[in-house]
């Protein structure tokens, strides 16, 4: 572990979103006790957020996971889950690889038993703290708050994009819709940067054309797909054809969604809300922000959702351009949302 955090270099680009992070978003006040985790490849990342933690007065405990565990980390490590215990405020800034997934998933349910305000910030890049990580938060928080206001009642949705996506979802009035803004409360951890409205949905059917980008490790391997979009066939909610005219991205994103029974099952229907984030960059921690529909296959976050189902892998898709309808009332036309984004309150 660097000795001295204080002298870890970092570009002075990170400074803005990482006080966001800090400041808007997590809320950290003096006295309290910080987690940070990074890796080798976000610590510079890393080391701005420590500064900011420091600076607002917080007592940060930072890890480089490669110093306290072997990468891919196959399971969470016991020396920093021990000062998960006793935080107030955590932030995961690292890289996601391979088979790591269980790991972050054991973390998390500290995060959830303990309601901590947490940050999670997988495959965090410097691009994404110069882009969405400078997003207005009060203002995506309020528009999140229309979307939510929309959804929440809602028993069908339609979605159609020009690359082919026709995709019908029911609801169910016991799933609940929720709202991950950026503003993070200890009653639901969220992503940075944050902009999203979820539920999991009662039954998804349709095809959906993922010309934006898939989810976990597929993210940075494959990056933007819009050259190479991949189709996926969905009935009753389960997964049941998958086309893409390279291979690989095809096998790959099959062997993810049959890991286990439930990992070819839509566990997430989401509505992106960050207006800082104009298009695609092939980074699913950002991408997914993008107004706009996605899915995930797999775990329905059923601690918050209330899905009585579970599964070991989620797996996020992307597409662009989207038209959107909740009960026949159109909310979104190409990916922009009805409402005037300039009188929403921040």
């Amino acid at each position: 572990m660097p000795k001295d955090w204080k002298t870890l270099p970092y570009d002075l680009d990170l400074v803005q979103g990482a006080r966001n992070a800090a400041i808007v978003c997590l809320r950290v006040q003096p006295g309290e006790r910080v987690v940070l985790i990074t890796d080798r490849q976000c610590l510079p990342i890393g080391a701005a957020l420590h500064e900011q933690f420091a600076a607002v007065g917080a007592d940060v405990v930072p890890f480089v996971l490669e110093e306290v565990a072997s990468r891919p980390l196959d399971g969470f490590p016991d020396v920093i889950a021990a000062e998960l215990e006793r935080a107030d405020v955590s932030c995961f800034a690292a890289g996601a690889q391979e088979r790591e997934l269980k790991a972050r998933i054991a973390m998390t349910a500290i995060v959830n038993r303990r309601h901590i305000r947490h940050a999670h910030m997988v495959n965090i890049t410097p691009r994404i703290m110069v882009e969405g990580m400078r997003a207005d938060f009060l203002k995506v928080d309020a528009l999140s708050r229309w979307v939510l206001e929309r959804a929440t009642p809602a028993k069908k949705l339609t979605a159609t994009t020009p690359a082919g996506t026709r995709l019908t979802a029911t609801f169910s009035p016991r799933l609940k819709w929720l709202k991950t803004s950026g503003i993070i409360t200890r009653e639901k951890w969220g992503n940075l940067p944050g902009g999203e409205v979820f539920t999991a949905p009662a039954r998804v059917d349709g095809t959906y054309v993922v010309d934006g980008v898939l989810g976990d490790w597929l993210a940075p391997k494959y990056g933007d797909m819009q050259k190479h979009p991949l189709s996926v066939d969905i009935e009753n909610s389960r997964i049941t054809a998958i086309r893409c005219d390279r291979p690989e991205i095809v096998a790959d994103f099959k062997a993810y969604t049959s890991t286990d029974a439930n990992s070819n099952r839509v566990g997430e229907l989401a509505l992106g809300t960050n207006l800082a984030v104009q298009n695609v960059i092939g980074q699913i921690l950002q991408d997914e922000k993008l107004p706009g529909l996605h899915l995930a296959f797999g775990h329905p976050y059923a601690e918050h959702t209330g899905a009585d189902w579970k599964s070991s892998t989620h797996i996020d898709i992307v597409g662009r351009s989207f038209d959107v309808e909740i009960d026949g009332v159109p909310i979104m036309k190409n990916s922009r949302y009805l409402v005037n984004y300039d009188t929403l309150a921040g």
